[in-house]
């Protein structure tokens, strides 16, 4: 079956066809650093380290760039309030996302490039835009010439002459058009500024990640993804960059998550209704969060909430207990072998329609089923494990929770899970119910067996 995505540009499902074969290049819009991310910042991340297993998993070569906007009226603003740098105020809040990457189990992208890094590859962007008549200068700010480019609007699909009337309340007089945007902003006192041709001053927010793309990854790309908050006038402007600068059409497949919500409204930082990841990660693992938003469509929206988190942690226990050890007679299942085919197949064919995670992850649930049903039988449940553990993996989904203190743990437990039984066999039974109990206490299930006792973390 042939991978099809919807893409925003077309407002179609459409053929995944790459610029260079077996190769994909794919840009997502990252945090704007200027305080704790929370969880729908963590959703698009989610959203799109699965798109990126996936694609991988197809045998495709992804190189996948991530910006952080670290330099922004939002952080000098929060700076300027809490009387520090603000590029230290953003370094901290980047290394703390980092952190809960990490924590989600997010594989690194190949590049995090920076706007304050990035200045260079932005002036000469904007330079280039002047010469073409795309860009023109008002007292050391710079603007993108919108009537110049007659697709503006094709990707939010909205028309020039209903966004100029929107854009004429608060307009800067100075403008050509009210429509037209900043490329670059002059300095202002106790500001962070770089040299420029049109003297002191920084990047608008548009242009840096227009930049970013051309630097790092050429002038088309595969996928550009973000929220579908970015759709307008993020998004839209840098295609109106872009485009005019090349002459080329920019990314192939525009491709937006929606957005997190809590008590019925977009999670944001600016209304204050938002779930911190720090104070999620701080109850739940951070497993939990991507089976959410495996639970859903990329594309809507996701309502937070305890028995939405308590569901997706139901559904992670179904499949872990699945890859629990169990005592086989060796024997072949014909039914787990049927079921193994079943699986991979509509694991596929829902992933190649539009990333359908709920569709795939049924089939996991479905393999599960039957491994415990083999398992129960003292059939050979190997080869139905080995799959889940693989798919799991595609969606990044870990086999034990906090895998990595586990497996540096799991000696030690194996040996006392050991002492105790040798306890038990010499009827010491308060030194036994001790072990049972300190373990338990460490997060740690012992199940007694009639092969013996196996363990687990809660």
């Amino acid at each position: 079956m042939t991978l099809r995505l919807y893409n925003t540009l077309t407002r179609q499902k459409e053929d995944f066809e790459t610029v260079q074969s077996g190769k994909v290049a794919m840009y997502v819009c990252g945090p704007t650093v200027y305080d704790k991310a929370h969880v729908g910042h963590a959703m698009s991340a989610l959203v799109f380290d699965i798109i990126r297993r996936y694609l991988e998993y197809r045998k495709y070569e992804v190189r996948h760039v991530m910006n952080y906007t670290d330099v922004d009226d939002k952080i000098i603003n929060r700076a300027n309030r809490e009387g520090v740098d603000p590029i230290q105020l953003a370094e901290h809040y980047i290394d703390e996302f980092k952190l809960h990457l990490r924590d989600l189990n997010i594989k690194p992208a190949t590049v995090y490039p920076r706007a304050t890094q990035e200045i260079t590859q932005i002036i000469k962007m904007i330079q280039e835009l002047g010469e073409s008549d795309y860009a023109y200068a008002v007292d050391g700010d710079v603007y993108f010439r919108v009537k110049n480019d007659a697709d503006y609007g094709r990707l939010s699909g909205r028309k020039p002459e209903d966004m100029q009337a929107g854009a004429r309340i608060g307009v800067d007089e100075r403008k050509e058009n009210p429509m037209d945007f900043a490329l670059w902003k002059s300095a202002k006192p106790g500001e962070p500024s770089w040299d420029s041709p049109w003297g002191p001053g920084r990047p608008g927010w548009h242009i840096e990640c227009s930049a970013m793309n051309l630097h790092h990854l050429g002038e088309q790309i595969d996928i550009h993804g973000g929220g579908n908050d970015l759709v307008f006038p993020h998004h839209e402007n840098e295609i109106a960059q872009t485009e005019s600068l090349t002459g080329k059409p920019f990314a192939r497949y525009w491709v937006h998550n929606g957005m997190m919500t809590l008590h019925g409204e977009k999670m944001s930082k600016s209304l204050g209704n938002l779930v911190t990841i720090e104070d999620f990660l701080a109850k739940h693992e951070g497993d939990a969060l991507r089976m959410m938003v495996l639970n859903s469509s990329y594309r809507n929206p996701l309502t937070f909430g305890e028995d939405v988190v308590a569901a997706a942690e139901k559904g992670l226990e179904r499949l872990r207990t699945a890859l629990r050890p169990a005592v086989s007679n060796g024997q072949p299942s014909p039914e787990l072998q049927q079921q193994i085919e079943t699986t991979r197949r509509g694991f596929e064919e829902a992933m190649d329609d539009d990333f359908n995670t709920a569709g795939a992850l049924g089939y996991l649930f479905d393999l599960a089923r039957v491994v415990n049903q083999t398992k129960d039988a003292g059939l050979d449940a190997v080869p139905g494990q080995a799959v889940l553990r693989e798919l799991m993996d595609v969606f990044g989904l870990r086999p034990e929770r906090l895998a990595a203190e586990g497996e540096q743990a799991a000696p030690f437990v194996d040996l006392l899970v050991e002492v105790r039984r040798e306890l038990r066999a010499q009827k010491l039974w308060a030194l036994s119910d001790m072990v049972r109990n300190r373990l338990t206490e460490l997060g740690i299930v012992l199940e007694d067996t009639k092969d013996g006792a196996i363990w687990r973390w809660k």
